[in-house]
């Protein structure tokens, strides 16, 4: 425990700092067993299937021992494999792709989030030929693993620490020396926030829109990565509030550009419009 405070750089532990680290070891203790659970599982079976075909290789062996004819016998089963492989043939290349990707490229476990296809995700179950993920609604999706293989697949559990970017845009006519201001009070909180954030953040001015518009972004650096998406966008908000509050004391703001509305006279109601409207209805 104090190993994992050190690491994160926590010189005073509160009680709300201690009971995060005590709920994420267990979370990553259930994941662990989970993972292993399922990876036994998966072994179990990939066992059963070598029995079976050592078991024929056992077979053909005794006979060829004790002296019997298996000329006929390998006939007849060459004749059953053909059948079989005609009949299984894609079952099994699915099974044997399925194989290769949970025991060669294993690209996560159970508990990991990843990203299918644009869709985040994280790891609820892995078998020989499926893998179960679940959705932020806690929606079951399950993949085949032949088709997982074909797929780029990204794992935010085993990612180093994880960028982020903040955007946001003020006015054309806003004093530089309130720009930089701005800059040094939102790099200033980033760095008095060191148990959240890598120092070095930048403020940059990305693009001129309009010539009224100015494109600015905020580039960061957890200190984790996007596995915990919770905490992500716990620290982002915070991020935001203090910029917002920044904004607000500067008085830098973003207003539209004025446009012309033109006014016409109207011509005047004739004098009998109601009896002309009672009898129109």
């Amino acid at each position: 425990m104090i190993c994992i405070l050190l690491r994160q750089k926590c010189f005073s532990v509160g009680v709300s700092a201690y009971i995060c680290v005590q709920v994420n070891a267990f979370r990553e203790r259930r994941a662990l067993a989970l993972s292993l659970k399922d990876t036994k599982t998966a072994v179990d079976d990939l066992h059963n299937m070598l029995n079976m075909i050592v078991g024929i290789v056992i077979l053909i062996v005794w006979l060829a021992i004790l002296g019997t004819p298996i000329l006929h016998f390998l006939v007849f089963m060459g004749s059953q494999l053909l059948l079989a492989v005609f009949v299984f043939g894609n079952s099994c290349r699915t099974v044997f792709e399925a194989i290769i990707f949970l025991f060669v490229m294993h690209p996560f476990d159970v508990g990991d989030r990843c990203e299918v296809d644009g869709i985040q995700m994280v790891v609820e179950e892995m078998n020989i030929l499926t893998t179960v993920f679940l959705k932020c609604d806690n929606q079951r999706v399950t993949y085949p693993n032949s088709v997982l293989a074909t797929k780029p697949i990204s794992n935010y559990q085993r990612s180093p620490d994880m960028g982020d970017a903040v955007d946001f845009c003020i006015h054309m006519s806003t004093p530089l020396d309130k720009v930089a201001t701005m800059k040094r009070r939102i790099i200033e909180y980033i760095e008095r926030k060191n148990e959240h954030w890598h120092a070095a953040p930048m403020v940059i001015m990305k693009d001129v829109e309009e010539l009224n518009k100015v494109n600015m972004s905020v580039w960061l650096t957890h200190k984790m990565n996007y596995q915990d998406m919770k905490e992500r966008w716990n620290r982002r908000a915070e991020l935001i509030e203090e910029m917002i509050k920044v904004l607000k004391e500067l008085d830098i703001e973003y207003r539209l550009l004025p446009f012309d509305v033109n006014l016409t006279n109207q011509p005047s109601l004739l004098s009998n419009w109601k009896t002309c409207v009672t009898s129109l209805s």
